[in-house]
């Protein structure tokens, strides 16, 4: 990643902790969940931990095409890529740390798990610096003037 853009992107998803992970069903229905992002250092890929019979592992099998979204009070990005199973070892321990030892006791070699990488295509970014205060003046403001409502930045960016 080396576009202004993408840097917004990594600085929109650095510390946050959680995400919803969208995989679509063999079938082609979408399912999300919430899932906790393992890496912070975001340089276009993405990494979850995942049980290896879960059914979004089966989902990436039929459709690797994936959503991530990650969201706070003021800023929202919406990732699209392709999910990939990926059984590192190595990487299980790299990424390990005790958010996924609530989940999985037995450790980064259990078999039973494994991880999912997700290789960024795309974002679309929403952010209004300023948080819910900015938002609520900008409403009001809004409401005043009578002109559109600002909700900030919004981008859609290549990665």
């Amino acid at each position: 990643m080396t576009t202004p853009d993408a840097h917004e992107v990594a600085k929109l998803i650095s510390g946050e902790r959680i995400a919803m992970f969208t995989t679509t069903a063999p079938q082609g229905t979408l399912t999300s969940r919430p899932m906790a992002l393992q890496e912070v250092e975001f340089d276009g890929d993405l990494w979850f931990f995942a049980e290896r019979s879960s059914r979004k592992v089966g989902h990436l099998d039929a459709h690797p095409e994936v959503n991530v979204t990650v969201g706070s009070g003021s800023t929202w990005v919406s990732l699209t890529g392709r999910g990939t199973v990926v059984d590192d070892p190595a990487k299980k321990r790299e990424l390990w740390n005790g958010g996924v030892a609530a989940w999985f006791p037995d450790g980064p070699d259990d078999a039973a798990i494994l991880l999912i990488k997700v290789e960024g295509s795309s974002a679309e970014y929403w952010n209004t610096p300023g948080g819910r205060v900015a938002t609520a003046l900008s409403f009001a403001k809004a409401k005043v003037t009578g002109q559109p409502y600002d909700g900030g930045e919004n981008e859609t960016v290549r990665l």
